[in-house]
């Protein structure tokens, strides 16, 4: 009695849904889900499933937590893939003295242009990078790459960002306004977004592109990007989610757009109260970014990032926005991975029996985990195949590098970080063959927080409960080591809340309140992984091997770590394994890798001291205080 017209299948949809229908099995599993869940939902769920569905090895699955718990199967990405560069055409040369018009940037103000491209194939980027002289084309082993040169900015510049104070609105009050989210005031704003607007009318041509930032059709954002130059159009293609179709493009009416004049700087920057004539500021009740004086291409993506932090928690059911890699087995099990930089958040999330939903930016909501981006931005120090080979070969045709040098040969040298250590590429998602090509999956059966301890107290694994889960995600903690920075000569301590304090637009307990709502609803396992030294600290000990790491990791997954025998740690409190296959028990024991076990808790008590000074700030904050789930120094 269902129809695939009823259900409002698209046409790829509705094949699939025939076919499953042709086995009387999938018929049951797909009704069972329509009649539970909805048709909308259920079509969501059994898309994924019948990509990889055979009547004769049907696999059973456990019984939900929650009857809201949706099942999603790890979708591979396939040969030939669900997207490339072939499949993605939507293409717009809008060409004459309606092109703005056509284009819809005379709402902008914008009507000067008389050509406008408007998502250009890879292809077309690629012809228009080079005959604008925009960079040069580098011989990389798996295919020639388009390389830029972003100048003196290498990296963000976060204070050169600013977000409006609109006095009496919602983002005056919700906004946390501190040094991160330094607030500007409204005549700020409209005297650059002018100056933006006046530049792009001197010129005759643009580059626009309209894209998505979010897999999920119920929670994605329609964002606006209005560049310069064809090489900015291409880091966003590859960052941003793709339209399918050219029909996505008709009445394309943008929740946020970006007008992106890096050519320019701010001249009245000291009048204007800003730190330099570098600016990228953000007004969010006029939905509308302009960007100043900075060609560094993370701008763009860190800067949507930042406003979805803001948008979900707020939207109405309240969404968790989350910087972290994910990625789904093949029973669906969906894994997050929260680490700050070198703690292994791209590496440990890329596993050969898992796919990978995102490496990045991800969302929480009623349905389960998704992707804000469709592809990856990866740092290339010390690059190589054997110890990245998924970001290794990711890098060919239609990847982009940023500000990695380029020998007299045209081979990149990822070792010469002449220019800077951060060195980029940016690449689709369909550069990565083991990729999950919903981007969506159901709720997290885990949850990892990695941290590299360099004082060799934190024991390679433990298992938090979730007062101590909201404790170690507001604390955000790894360590930096001598020789990252100059300066350093012992462990430094790093907290940086939420694991991505930078781009977090409200007050950080509202997202610790949200995932201790979301872990108590669907029962999610929440664990800290520790990469970093044991035996001693960062020039005493030694660090903890990959394999080790591995090891607990997969312990996680494959859920054997839940029948182990715990004990509880002396000093901070979470539950240690006293034995995991795979993983000596002395490492377990952190403290027996030591010579002198009072130096270990005379370390043990001064780290214990750094998370308890650090945590002063969120004393008494939010909907629950999480102190007494902290260290006892």
């Amino acid at each position: 009695q269902f129809s695939t017209q009823k259900l409002h299948l698209k046409p790829n949809d509705r094949q699939v849904f025939q076919t499953m229908l042709a086995s009387s099995t999938a018929a049951c599993l797909f009704l069972r889900k329509a009649v539970g869940h909805g048709a909308r939902n259920a079509t969501r769920a059994f898309a994924t499933q019948s990509s990889i569905f055979t009547p004769r090895s049907f696999q059973a699955r456990k019984e939900p937590r929650q009857a809201t718990q949706r099942f999603w199967k790890s979708t591979v990405a396939e040969s030939p893939p669900a997207e490339s560069r072939d499949t993605y055409n939507v293409a717009q040369h809008l060409v004459g003295t309606d092109a703005c018009l056509k284009a819809g940037l005379d709402k902008l103000g914008i009507t000067n242009p008389s050509t406008i491209y408007r998502n250009l194939t890879y292809q077309e980027l690629f012809e228009h990078e080079q005959a604008n002289n925009e960079g040069i084309v580098a011989k990389a082993e798996y295919g020639d790459t388009f390389v830029v040169d972003t100048g003196k900015y290498t990296g963000r510049s976060p204070k050169d960002k600013w977000v409006v104070l609109n006095p009496g609105t919602e983002s005056a009050e919700n906004i946390d306004w501190n040094d991160i989210n330094q607030p500007t005031s409204p005549e700020v704003f409209d005297e650059l977004y002018d100056k933006a607007v006046e530049y792009f009318n001197t010129r005759d041509k643009c580059y626009v592109f309209d894209c998505y930032v979010g897999a999920s059709p119920e929670s994605r954002k329609k964002v606006r990007f209005v560049h310069e130059m064809a090489w900015q159009q291409h880091f966003v293609s590859n960052m941003f989610i793709r339209p399918e179709s050219p029909e996505e493009l008709d009445d394309f009416e943008p929740d946020f757009t970006v007008i992106n004049c890096c050519s320019q700087v701010d001249e009245d920057w000291e009048r204007h109260n800003l730190h330099s004539e570098t600016a990228a500021v953000f007004n969010v009740e006029k939905e509308k970014a302009v960007i100043f004086g900075t060609w560094y291409g993370g701008e763009n993506k860190k800067g949507i990032f930042s406003l979805m932090n803001y948008w979900l928690p707020l939207s109405d059911p309240p969404q968790f926005p989350m910087h972290c890699s994910a990625n789904v087995g093949q029973k669906g099990d969906v894994a997050l991975f929260f680490g700050l930089s070198g703690t292994g958040k791209t590496t440990l999330s890329a596993d050969p029996h898992r796919a990978l939903i995102g490496d990045d930016e991800h969302g929480w909501d009623e349905q389960g985990v998704y992707n804000f981006e469709g592809g990856c931005y990866a740092k290339t120090i010390n690059l190589t195949e054997k110890t990245e080979p998924d970001i290794y070969r990711a890098i060919h045709t239609d990847a982009l590098l940023e500000n990695v040098k380029i020998l007299e040969d045209g081979t990149p040298d990822y070792f010469d970080v002449s220019k800077t250590e951060n060195g980029r590429v940016s690449y689709p998602i369909f550069h990565i063959p083991n990729y999950h090509k919903e981007q969506m999956a159901g709720h997290p059966e885990n949850i990892i927080f990695l941290s590299c301890d360099a004082f060799g107290v934190l024991p390679p694994v433990a298992r938090l409960n979730s007062g101590q889960a909201m404790y170690h995600f507001l604390s955000g903690y790894t360590a930096k080591v001598a020789g990252t920075e100059r300066g350093i000569v012992e462990p430094v301590a790093t907290f940086s809340t939420c694991f991505g304090a930078a781009f977090m637009t409200l007050h950080p307990t509202v997202y610790a309140d949200l995932l201790q709502q979301k872990l108590d609803k669907h029962g999610t396992h929440t664990y800290l992984v520790n990469s970093g030294w044991a035996g001693g600290p960062y020039g005493e000990g030694d660090r903890m091997s990959i394999k080790t790491t591995r090891t607990c990791i997969d312990a996680i997954l494959d859920g054997s770590i839940q029948h182990t025998e715990f004990q509880p740690h002396p000093v901070f409190g979470f539950d240690v394994p006293v034995s995991l296959d795979g993983v000596p028990d002395e490492i377990l024991d952190i403290k027996s890798t030591w010579s002198d076990p009072a130096a270990y808790d005379a370390q043990a008590k001064k780290l214990a001291s750094m998370y308890i000074e650090n945590f002063k700030k969120y004393e008494g904050k939010g909907s629950i205080d999480y102190t007494e789930f902290g260290p006892h120094a």
